[in-house]
């Protein structure tokens, strides 16, 4: 995803399906996106079930332990996993994007080991910081504002001294919760291109979050940083009906 490109959500779906048909959807998927979604999951549902009981016997309501449960899940798994799953996901997209301009790419796997050779780990979990802003605003935005959800469900149906909530109340509440959360969108364009290995003259070298923010917003201004947000509200209302309504059930 460079900072320049101007596409369209049904542009790019275009371009992505004339290029490899419906597997082009799934660059990446193996093995990184495997063993992202299998470790990441575990992580969350672990760390954000237990912040969020100790948040609430310090005092916390719904609202604030949702927050804080999904806050601290968020950045266990940033950190414990997703980094260098992302990074590497991004150098599978890349190398497919290579390739398509007829030079054939180097493995997955050999990019992999070329970049430990030359960065050490850090090379490998470049962009990590931002997937951890990324994830912790996301769970801490998904749980809480789906508890803020089910608390003004609970008002409405008049469930509000603590009696059980219904399967569609619940899936109810948290895609609301899931969907708002895209107001981050601009920490994943920021992530994206930190991680993308797509060279760029106008890129500056040793990007940081910060550096990163000012190239995309003076490449594409604040339209820019929310490139992408349509899928994203539709990955944000899937993951959190899973992970909070699916996970409290």
């Amino acid at each position: 995803m460079a900072a320049n490109r101007g596409d369209s959500f049904a542009g790019a779906m275009s371009r992505i399906m004339g290029r490899g048909g419906v597997l082009g959807y799934y660059q990446g998927l193996i093995p990184w996106a495997w063993i992202e979604a299998s470790t990441k999951g575990a992580v969350l549902l672990f760390v954000a079930s237990e912040a969020e009981f100790y948040a609430k016997s310090f005092g916390a309501n719904d609202f604030g332990g949702g927050i804080i449960g999904g806050m601290a899940g968020g950045v266990a798994q940033a950190y414990a996993t997703m980094g260098f799953c992302t990074c590497m996901k991004t150098v599978e997209i890349t190398k497919h994007k290579v390739a398509a301009s007829g030079v054939k790419p180097p493995s997955t796997f050999a990019t992999f080991m070329d970049i430990y050779r030359r960065e050490g780990i850090r090379g490998i979990n470049r962009g990590v910081n931002a997937v951890a802003i990324r994830q912790t605003t996301n769970w801490g935005s998904r749980f809480g504002l789906s508890r803020a959800s089910e608390m003004g469900i609970r008002k409405v149906t008049g469930k509000e001294n603590g009696e059980k909530m219904g399967a569609m109340e619940k899936i109810l509440a948290s895609g609301l919760g899931g969907g708002l959360s895209a107001w981050n969108q601009p920490i994943e364009v920021i992530r994206v291109e930190m991680q993308s290995k797509t060279d760029d003259p106008k890129r500056p070298k040793n990007l940081t979050v910060g550096k990163t923010f000012s190239y995309i917003y003076s490449q594409n201004g604040l339209k820019g940083l929310y490139r992408g947000v349509t899928p994203r509200i539709g990955l944000g209302v899937w993951q959190t009906i899973c992970m909070v309504a699916l996970g409290d059930m």
